[in-house]
Protein backbone atom coordinates (compact mmCIF):
# COMPACT_ATOMS: atom_id res chain seq x y z
CA UNK A 1 0.00 0.00 0.00
CA UNK A 2 1.30 3.33 -1.18
CA UNK A 3 -0.23 6.69 0.78
CA UNK A 4 -0.06 9.50 -1.40
CA UNK A 5 -0.30 12.80 1.21
CA UNK A 6 -1.21 16.26 -0.94
CA UNK A 7 -2.69 13.71 -4.28
CA UNK A 8 -4.77 16.54 -4.69
CA UNK A 9 -2.09 18.79 -5.82
CA UNK A 10 -1.14 18.83 -9.25
CA UNK A 11 2.49 16.98 -8.27
CA UNK A 12 0.47 14.70 -6.29
CA UNK A 13 -2.99 13.98 -8.32
CA UNK A 14 -0.10 12.67 -10.99
CA UNK A 15 2.00 10.79 -8.59
CA UNK A 16 -1.59 8.80 -7.87
CA UNK A 17 -2.59 8.45 -11.19
CA UNK A 18 0.81 6.91 -12.17
CA UNK A 19 0.49 4.48 -9.14
CA UNK A 20 -2.95 3.72 -10.05
CA UNK A 21 -2.02 3.01 -13.75
CA UNK A 22 0.40 0.57 -12.53
CA UNK A 23 -2.28 -1.56 -10.70
CA UNK A 24 -0.60 -0.33 -7.43
CA UNK A 25 -2.92 -0.10 -4.27
CA UNK A 26 -2.89 3.58 -3.26
CA UNK A 27 -4.50 5.56 -0.54
CA UNK A 28 -4.92 9.13 -0.21
CA UNK A 29 -5.41 11.36 2.47
CA UNK A 30 -8.60 13.89 1.80
CA UNK A 31 -9.37 16.64 4.28
CA UNK A 32 -12.80 17.29 4.87
CA UNK A 33 -13.21 21.17 3.79
CA UNK A 34 -10.42 20.36 0.80
CA UNK A 35 -10.83 23.15 -2.09
CA UNK A 36 -9.44 20.83 -4.40
CA UNK A 37 -12.80 20.89 -7.13
CA UNK A 38 -12.61 24.21 -7.27
CA UNK A 39 -9.24 24.56 -7.93
CA UNK A 40 -9.10 21.47 -10.06
CA UNK A 41 -11.49 23.70 -12.42
CA UNK A 42 -8.93 26.19 -12.46
CA UNK A 43 -5.93 23.77 -13.46
CA UNK A 44 -4.42 24.23 -10.35
CA UNK A 45 -5.17 20.64 -8.41
CA UNK A 46 -6.13 17.38 -8.78
CA UNK A 47 -10.13 16.56 -7.49
CA UNK A 48 -9.81 13.83 -4.65
CA UNK A 49 -13.33 12.53 -6.62
CA UNK A 50 -11.26 12.03 -9.83
CA UNK A 51 -9.00 9.55 -7.97
CA UNK A 52 -11.50 7.81 -5.96
CA UNK A 53 -13.00 7.14 -9.35
CA UNK A 54 -9.61 5.74 -10.32
CA UNK A 55 -9.42 3.46 -7.59
CA UNK A 56 -7.63 5.38 -4.58
CA UNK A 57 -9.11 4.34 -1.56
CA UNK A 58 -9.75 7.88 0.76
CA UNK A 59 -8.68 8.47 4.38
CA UNK A 60 -9.99 11.71 6.17
CA UNK A 61 -7.09 13.07 7.42
CA UNK A 62 -5.06 16.54 8.07
CA UNK A 63 -1.59 17.56 8.49
CA UNK A 64 -2.81 19.40 11.39
CA UNK A 65 -4.29 16.53 12.92
CA UNK A 66 -1.27 14.14 14.40
CA UNK A 67 -4.36 10.87 14.61
CA UNK A 68 -5.52 11.10 12.06
CA UNK A 69 -2.42 10.53 10.52
CA UNK A 70 -1.64 7.89 12.46
CA UNK A 71 -4.50 6.26 11.34
CA UNK A 72 -3.84 7.45 7.37
CA UNK A 73 -0.17 5.16 7.89
CA UNK A 74 -1.91 2.25 9.39
CA UNK A 75 -1.15 -0.65 6.88
CA UNK A 76 1.19 1.53 4.72
CA UNK A 77 4.19 -0.10 3.00
CA UNK A 78 5.42 3.64 1.51
CA UNK A 79 4.46 7.31 2.29
CA UNK A 80 4.62 9.78 -0.65
CA UNK A 81 4.23 13.33 0.37
CA UNK A 82 4.44 16.59 -1.69
CA UNK A 83 1.71 18.22 0.71
CA UNK A 84 2.82 21.83 1.88
CA UNK A 85 1.46 25.23 2.25
CA UNK A 86 1.32 27.38 -0.59
CA UNK A 87 -2.05 27.34 -1.79
CA UNK A 88 -3.48 27.28 1.24
CA UNK A 89 -4.86 29.99 3.96
CA UNK A 90 -5.70 30.25 7.16
CA UNK A 91 -4.74 27.90 9.92
CA UNK A 92 -2.59 26.33 7.43
CA UNK A 93 0.89 27.68 7.77
CA UNK A 94 4.49 26.85 6.86
CA UNK A 95 4.55 26.41 10.60
CA UNK A 96 1.77 24.03 11.40
CA UNK A 97 2.01 22.50 7.43
CA UNK A 98 5.56 22.20 6.60
CA UNK A 99 7.02 22.19 9.78
CA UNK A 100 5.11 20.63 12.80
CA UNK A 101 2.99 18.35 10.15
CA UNK A 102 5.73 17.12 8.23
CA UNK A 103 7.17 16.24 11.32
CA UNK A 104 3.69 14.54 13.02
CA UNK A 105 3.82 12.40 9.79
CA UNK A 106 7.43 11.14 9.47
CA UNK A 107 6.27 11.07 13.45
CA UNK A 108 3.39 8.60 12.43
CA UNK A 109 4.97 6.30 9.63
CA UNK A 110 7.87 5.40 11.87
CA UNK A 111 5.35 4.19 14.53
CA UNK A 112 3.55 2.38 11.68
CA UNK A 113 6.31 0.41 10.70
CA UNK A 114 6.44 2.58 6.92
CA UNK A 115 9.76 0.86 5.31
CA UNK A 116 10.08 4.02 3.10
CA UNK A 117 9.31 7.40 2.68
CA UNK A 118 9.65 9.80 -0.02
CA UNK A 119 9.57 13.43 0.50
CA UNK A 120 9.47 15.84 -2.38
CA UNK A 121 11.58 18.54 -1.07
CA UNK A 122 13.02 21.89 -2.68
CA UNK A 123 16.62 22.44 -4.29
CA UNK A 124 18.44 24.51 -1.87
CA UNK A 125 16.61 23.71 1.28
CA UNK A 126 18.53 24.16 3.82
CA UNK A 127 17.62 24.00 8.32
CA UNK A 128 19.07 27.91 8.29
CA UNK A 129 17.67 28.77 4.32
CA UNK A 130 16.45 32.56 4.94
CA UNK A 131 13.09 32.04 3.20
CA UNK A 132 10.46 30.33 5.57
CA UNK A 133 9.42 27.46 3.34
CA UNK A 134 13.08 26.52 2.01
CA UNK A 135 13.82 26.24 5.94
CA UNK A 136 10.47 24.09 7.08
CA UNK A 137 11.90 21.67 3.77
CA UNK A 138 15.25 21.86 5.20
CA UNK A 139 14.30 20.95 8.83
CA UNK A 140 11.62 18.29 7.28
CA UNK A 141 14.62 16.97 5.56
CA UNK A 142 17.01 16.98 8.77
CA UNK A 143 13.95 15.16 10.89
CA UNK A 144 13.48 12.29 8.37
CA UNK A 145 16.82 11.45 7.80
CA UNK A 146 17.01 11.28 11.79
CA UNK A 147 13.81 9.12 11.50
CA UNK A 148 15.56 5.26 11.27
CA UNK A 149 12.77 5.08 8.28
CA UNK A 150 14.48 3.98 4.85
CA UNK A 151 14.41 7.87 3.17
CA UNK A 152 14.42 9.05 -0.28
CA UNK A 153 14.43 13.10 -0.65
CA UNK A 154 13.51 14.51 -4.32
CA UNK A 155 15.25 17.88 -4.62
CA UNK A 156 13.57 19.71 -8.06
CA UNK A 157 14.59 22.70 -9.12
CA UNK A 158 12.06 24.94 -10.07
CA UNK A 159 8.90 24.08 -12.32
CA UNK A 160 8.19 24.88 -15.49
CA UNK A 161 4.66 24.85 -14.77
CA UNK A 162 4.69 27.19 -11.67
CA UNK A 163 7.80 29.72 -12.49
CA UNK A 164 7.58 30.09 -16.57
CA UNK A 165 4.05 29.73 -16.25
CA UNK A 166 3.56 32.50 -14.11
CA UNK A 167 6.03 35.34 -15.20
CA UNK A 168 5.55 34.48 -18.77
CA UNK A 169 2.64 32.35 -20.22
CA UNK A 170 -0.12 33.85 -17.74
CA UNK A 171 0.32 37.45 -18.86
CA UNK A 172 0.47 35.66 -22.59
CA UNK A 173 -2.45 34.47 -22.14
CA UNK A 174 -3.88 37.62 -20.92
CA UNK A 175 -2.72 39.40 -23.57
CA UNK A 176 -0.25 41.71 -21.51
CA UNK A 177 3.50 42.36 -21.88
CA UNK A 178 5.69 40.12 -19.71
CA UNK A 179 7.68 41.91 -17.37
CA UNK A 180 10.99 40.56 -16.30
CA UNK A 181 13.29 41.04 -13.02
CA UNK A 182 16.83 42.94 -13.46
CA UNK A 183 18.52 41.77 -15.82
CA UNK A 184 16.74 38.27 -16.04
CA UNK A 185 19.96 36.59 -17.50
CA UNK A 186 20.41 34.30 -14.83
CA UNK A 187 19.51 31.00 -15.90
CA UNK A 188 17.47 27.86 -14.06
CA UNK A 189 17.51 24.34 -15.10
CA UNK A 190 13.43 24.34 -14.85
CA UNK A 191 11.56 21.20 -14.43
CA UNK A 192 8.86 19.91 -15.36
CA UNK A 193 6.42 18.52 -12.50
CA UNK A 194 5.60 15.50 -14.37
CA UNK A 195 9.17 14.97 -14.20
CA UNK A 196 9.01 14.56 -10.41
CA UNK A 197 6.38 12.73 -10.18
CA UNK A 198 8.01 10.28 -12.33
CA UNK A 199 10.87 9.79 -10.17
CA UNK A 200 8.95 9.64 -7.25
CA UNK A 201 7.11 6.58 -8.53
CA UNK A 202 10.39 5.21 -9.75
CA UNK A 203 11.31 5.95 -6.44
CA UNK A 204 9.10 3.02 -4.54
CA UNK A 205 11.01 0.06 -3.45
CA UNK A 206 13.87 1.17 -5.65
CA UNK A 207 17.29 0.67 -4.33
CA UNK A 208 19.18 3.15 -5.69
CA UNK A 209 16.99 5.55 -4.40
CA UNK A 210 17.61 4.23 -0.38
CA UNK A 211 18.86 7.29 1.79
CA UNK A 212 19.75 9.09 -1.08
CA UNK A 213 19.02 12.96 -1.90
CA UNK A 214 18.14 13.06 -5.51
CA UNK A 215 18.69 16.47 -7.32
CA UNK A 216 16.32 16.92 -10.06
CA UNK A 217 16.03 19.48 -13.09
CA UNK A 218 15.12 19.63 -16.79
CA UNK A 219 17.72 19.22 -19.73
CA UNK A 220 18.49 22.64 -20.23
CA UNK A 221 19.28 25.57 -18.14
CA UNK A 222 17.26 29.20 -19.03
CA UNK A 223 17.36 32.76 -18.57
CA UNK A 224 13.94 34.20 -18.44
CA UNK A 225 15.12 35.92 -21.85
CA UNK A 226 15.41 32.37 -23.20
CA UNK A 227 12.24 31.51 -21.66
CA UNK A 228 10.26 34.27 -23.34
CA UNK A 229 12.03 32.94 -26.83
CA UNK A 230 10.85 29.44 -26.21
CA UNK A 231 7.02 30.68 -25.83
CA UNK A 232 7.96 33.08 -28.97
CA UNK A 233 8.87 29.56 -30.79
CA UNK A 234 5.89 28.10 -29.66
CA UNK A 235 3.06 31.08 -30.12
CA UNK A 236 4.66 32.11 -33.87
CA UNK A 237 4.32 35.57 -32.23
CA UNK A 238 6.73 38.16 -30.88
CA UNK A 239 5.96 38.50 -26.96
CA UNK A 240 6.47 42.33 -25.59
CA UNK A 241 8.29 42.80 -22.27
CA UNK A 242 8.75 45.01 -19.64
CA UNK A 243 11.65 45.24 -16.68
CA UNK A 244 11.40 46.30 -13.02
CA UNK A 245 14.26 47.10 -10.78
CA UNK A 246 14.80 44.06 -8.24
CA UNK A 247 12.62 44.46 -5.32
CA UNK A 248 9.52 45.96 -7.24
CA UNK A 249 6.39 44.58 -7.38
CA UNK A 250 5.38 42.35 -10.86
CA UNK A 251 1.90 43.01 -11.81
CA UNK A 252 -0.25 40.10 -11.72
CA UNK A 253 2.09 38.27 -9.38
CA UNK A 254 1.95 37.95 -5.83
CA UNK A 255 4.32 39.67 -3.53
CA UNK A 256 6.23 37.07 -2.45
CA UNK A 257 6.51 35.62 -5.91
CA UNK A 258 7.88 39.15 -6.88
CA UNK A 259 10.28 39.25 -3.63
CA UNK A 260 11.33 35.15 -4.58
CA UNK A 261 11.99 36.98 -8.38
CA UNK A 262 14.73 39.36 -7.04
CA UNK A 263 16.25 36.93 -4.78
CA UNK A 264 16.66 34.39 -8.21
CA UNK A 265 19.24 36.58 -10.28
CA UNK A 266 21.88 33.42 -9.87
CA UNK A 267 22.79 31.00 -11.94
CA UNK A 268 21.01 27.41 -10.71
CA UNK A 269 22.35 24.61 -13.30
CA UNK A 270 21.81 21.28 -12.31
CA UNK A 271 22.71 18.20 -14.20
CA UNK A 272 20.42 15.60 -13.53
CA UNK A 273 21.05 13.29 -16.90
CA UNK A 274 22.62 10.46 -14.59
CA UNK A 275 20.09 10.40 -12.26
CA UNK A 276 17.50 10.49 -15.04
CA UNK A 277 19.08 7.39 -16.79
CA UNK A 278 19.08 5.34 -13.78
CA UNK A 279 15.35 6.30 -12.85
CA UNK A 280 14.16 5.72 -16.55
CA UNK A 281 12.91 9.08 -16.67
CA UNK A 282 12.61 11.37 -19.65
CA UNK A 283 14.06 15.26 -19.51
CA UNK A 284 11.11 17.29 -20.32
CA UNK A 285 11.89 20.27 -21.85
CA UNK A 286 9.92 23.64 -21.84
CA UNK A 287 9.31 23.21 -25.48
CA UNK A 288 7.96 19.90 -24.62
CA UNK A 289 5.61 21.44 -22.08
CA UNK A 290 4.68 23.81 -24.22
CA UNK A 291 3.19 21.69 -26.83
CA UNK A 292 0.77 20.45 -24.56
CA UNK A 293 -2.78 20.48 -25.89
CA UNK A 294 -3.54 23.53 -23.12
CA UNK A 295 -1.04 25.64 -23.86
CA UNK A 296 -1.05 24.86 -27.62
CA UNK A 297 -4.22 26.28 -28.41
CA UNK A 298 -3.11 29.66 -27.18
Amino acid sequence: MVLVVGATGQLGGAITQMLLAQGREVRIVARRDSPSVELARQGMATAADVLIGAGAQAVEGDLKDPASLDAACAGVDVVVTTANSALRGGADTIETVDLAGNRALIDAARAAGVRQFIFVSALGAAVDHPVPLFMAKGRTEEHLRASGIRWTILSPTAFMEVWPAMVVGMPVTMGLPVTLVGAARARNSFVSAADVAAYAVAAIDNPAAFDRLIPISGPEALSYHDVVAVYEQALGRTIPVNTVAPGEPVPGLPPMMSQMLAGMDVDVIVDSAEAARTFGVHQTSLAEVLARPAVASR
